[in-house]
């Protein structure tokens, strides 16, 4: 390094500068100025406290050295700077022309930079420079040989370790010691993660990595004589207290995204009924005590690697009916009182959950310390990207909001792809019930759901008198669901009997294509698509979309809703929509919950494509009364109740067993007058030892089983709903048994165990009986015509499905 003196003479300048190209050339010196001034401005920037890595990126990291050091100057240092950049920047513009000069002779040459460097060197500032570098000098050594001790240390520490040797252990209770360590000799460099957690690649860095951080390995034998006994913490149960004031909710969720935006003022506009609905619970729990949960919340859908999708369609008519579902979820969650972190961005997720720097190969620095996570599809996959094995260990504890279910023969990986129902969305390898549904589609996996205003006495006598008889409202925003074919031909057979309305979203140059007698008013707000609602005696439904909010908040709001019935139902083989979903669900109609579960008067399924049942269907709704009405469940203290027995009760992280002992049977007793059918006596609790079990079941209690056989071709589901009952695959444990067949006298020339989702069955042609090999696949969906299935179901709580009579 050459610095030229204020005071040097012309000539005594080129004689050096001359010496210098000669041996560097004045490309070369010009980068070499580049680096000189950088390494000046970093070192006095951050005080002297510089790396090769980031900070908190190794465990040698320079601040966890101790080194403090700073370069003097304070406010002086920042002129100084300011003055250097300023020269470098002339200094670049001189000699990047003077580079390019290769026929130009020397002596022009030297005269350029000579009149560069003497030009812009104001009094001092060269004598400053040399001193800052000189000081920048001595920090680097030091630095270097405190590093090189400290890292040399380690390594002999790692290699020698007490008994002088560190080799490759060969336990049989680790066989997979020796091929990780492979892996990483070969791949360790593939994830900066790895060298996060002090590896460098010897073994002996391996295998502490191996033992500590992924558990492959044993622990090196001096480990035990030199690290410290871990230290046991006892977890703190907190009781859980009802919240009022959602201030702080509002502020969790953040704001800049069109979606959260809707969803907090969804929030808002619901929160009287939130507060009623927590007062009467608390009632109704008798101020039982509720332990408190840290639960996270990740909206994966609305991170930018997921394209946030719903945002930019909130105002013109898009799907929201997740959001809907995803606000009622943040507030019930919220309401109860529980410890919340929201997340919408992929770097919140990683600060919540303390993934380690990297690529996602290795675990969290920290156990994890969320009870409960809630998230969706997006934010499933995004875990499993950043959380390395502990995704793993710890997705027991992962709750996905899906909105159509999955089902245990797509969840299954290896059973989806031997049997052809391997989708995008399945193959998790989750406890079905981990996956939480808008509407109570299939028992196998958890009833989430959502809220619709409920409406008071005064409210409710005001809407019957002022319902306009002959006035619908068409079930539909997106002009594009009006296009689909036939759907005109409906409506001029509805429009004889009534005036039809609809709320289609349109730009102000471009109206949609809609039926002439149609009035339509836009994209309406919702307080004023409630308004419209409370006027209107039907509301029709047009095929699509399936199994959204609206149609339950238009009978809430005192509509009928009519619908179509579909023959044959909608499924994932003859329908785009239902195409790549998780799901073998047959669709009878656009929405099935409320075809079965509230129907007439309030629900009419009717033939389209018949006009004579669609005009005396319209024309029976013309002059019946109904009064509002809204299942339980979907009411506010509904989800609040629901969810809260979710939270207390419903542990998915002990190992499910696959049968109980044989002599269980004995307390199954048949029902009356019913031979397919026994139940587990009251006063039986089903606290039965099994080598399998880790803890014994509790939840929901074995006293609500009923036991039934379904009939040929039918699914467990179908069985247990023609009893007046739900299916419950908690219970599958109690009947995967041999003992259950001689209980009802099959004649079994065999008995096999596989895996299969259709099983525990008995087939009557062939007399053979099947039991289930994977706990997994345990389901109450699906049916062959060759079977009869084994099904276990329970009672549940008038309007509460998700819940039996003994589960509060």
């Amino acid at each position: 390094m050459f610095l030229l003196s204020k005071n040097s003479t012309n000539s005594d300048g080129k004689i050096m500068v001359r010496r210098f190209l000669v041996t560097l050339r004045p490309f070369r010196l010009f980068v070499a100025g580049i680096g000189f001034f950088t390494l000046c401005f970093i070192m006095t920037s951050f005080g002297g406290q510089f790396s090769g890595k980031r900070v908190g990126d190794s465990p040698f990291g320079i601040r966890q050295l101790g080194i403090k050091s700073e370069v003097k100057g304070g406010p002086r240092r920042t002129r100084v700077l300011r003055k250097m950049t300023d020269m470098l920047e002339v200094i670049v513009k001189r000699m990047e022309p003077l580079a390019k000069l290769e026929n130009v002779s020397d002596f022009r040459k030297l005269e350029e930079l000579s009149s560069a460097l003497n030009r812009f060197q104001p009094a001092g500032l060269m004598e400053k420079i040399q001193a800052i570098a000189q000081n920048v000098s001595h920090l680097t050594s030091r630095v270097e040989q405190l590093l090189q001790t400290s890292l040399a240390a380690r390594r002999e520490y790692i290699r020698k370790g007490v008994s002088g040797q560190c080799e490759i252990p060969k336990d049989p209770n680790f066989p997979d010691c020796l091929g990780k360590i492979e892996w990483m000799r070969a791949r360790w460099t593939s994830d900066p993660c790895y060298a996060y957690y002090g590896v460098d690649g010897t073994d002996c860095s391996f295998l502490l990595y191996l033992s500590e951080k992924e558990w492959f390995c044993p622990p090196p034998p001096w480990k035990n004589r030199t690290a410290f006994p871990p230290r046991t913490e006892t977890k703190v149960q907190q009781q859980a207290f009802y919240r009022m004031d959602f201030t702080q909710l509002l502020e969790l969720m953040g704001s800049g995204k069109e979606s959260l935006i809707f969803m907090k003022k969804r929030i808002r506009r619901l929160s009287t009924q939130w507060i009623l609905a927590v007062q009467s619970l608390r009632e109704k729990l008798e101020m039982r005590k509720r332990q408190r949960k840290k639960i996270l919340v990740h909206l994966g859908f609305l991170t930018e690697e997921a394209g946030d999708v719903f945002s930019p369609v909130v105002s013109k008519g898009g799907p929201l009916g997740e959001l809907v579902q995803w606000a009622d979820i943040l507030a019930t969650l919220y309401v109860l009182g529980h410890s919340l972190k929201i997340s919408a961005t992929l770097r919140e997720l990683q600060s919540f959950l303390g993934v380690p720097p990297g690529r996602g190969s290795c675990p969290l620095t920290a156990p994890l310390s969320f009870d409960l996570i809630y998230t969706d599809y997006h934010g499933l996959q995004q875990m499993k990207q950043n959380m390395g094995l502990s995704f793993k260990k710890y997705k027991c504890r992962i709750r996905v909001i899906d909105t159509f279910g999955t089902e245990p023969a797509y969840n299954f990986d290896d059973y989806a792809n031997l049997h052809g129902y391997r989708t995008n969305w399945g193959h998790w390898n989750l406890n079905p019930k981990q996956y939480m549904t808008m509407f109570p589609h299939s028992p196998d996996n958890s009833f989430m759901g959502f809220v619709a205003e409920k409406l008071n006495n005064t409210e409710k006598e005001a809407i019957q008198s002022n319902k306009v008889n002959n006035m619908a409202v068409v079930y539909g925003k997106d002009a594009n669901m009006w296009k689909l074919q036939g759907k005109a031909k409906y409506l001029e057979v509805i429009n004889k009997y009534m005036e039809i309305h609809g709320t289609v979203y349109y730009e102000t140059h471009w109206p949609p294509e809609m039926p002439m007698f149609v009035k339509n008013h836009g994209l309406l707000p919702q307080h004023e698509l409630q308004r419209l609602l409370r006027k209107a005696k039907l509301f029709i439904g047009l095929g699509f979309p399936y199994e959204g909010p609206a149609p339950l908040e238009a009978i809430a709001n005192g509509c009928i809703f009519l619908q179509p019935r579909f023959n044959p139902p909608h499924n994932s083989k003859n329908n785009e929509f239902f195409r790549g979903k998780p799901t073998s669900r047959e669709v009878s109609s656009q929405h099935p919950y409320t075809e079965y579960f509230i129907g007439k008067p309030h629900v009419w399924t009717v033939d389209f494509n018949n006009t004579e049942e669609l005009a005396s269907a319209v024309r029976t709704i013309s002059a019946t009364k109904v009064e509002p009405y809204l299942p339980y469940e979907f009411t506010c203290e509904g989800m609040l109740e629901r969810v809260h027995a979710y939270i207390q009760y419903q542990d998915l992280c002990d190992t499910v067993f696959l049968s109980w002992p044989q002599n269980l049977a004995q307390h199954f007793v048949p029902s009356p007058n019913a031979t397919n059918r026994i139940t587990f006596p009251q006063n039986v609790t089903g606290h039965f030892w099994s080598p399998n079990a880790t803890k014994v079941l509790t939840w929901p209690p074995v006293s609500s089983m009923q036991f039934q056989v379904s009939a040929t071709a039918q699914s467990c589901t179908n069985a247990c709903q023609e009893h007046g009952l739900t299916c419950e695959p908690t219970f599958f444990q109690f009947i995967n048994n041999k003992a259950i067949f001689d209980k009802f006298n099959f004649v079994c020339d065999s008995i096999e165990s596989e895996a299969n989702h259709l099983y525990p069955a008995f087939e009557e042609i062939a007399q053979d009986c099947y039991l289930q090999k994977q706990i997994l696949l345990f389901s109450c969906a699906g049916h062959h015509p060759k079977y009869r299935r084994l099904c276990p179901c329970r009672d549940f709580r008038k309007g509460q499905v998700a819940l039996c009579k003994g589960c509060l």
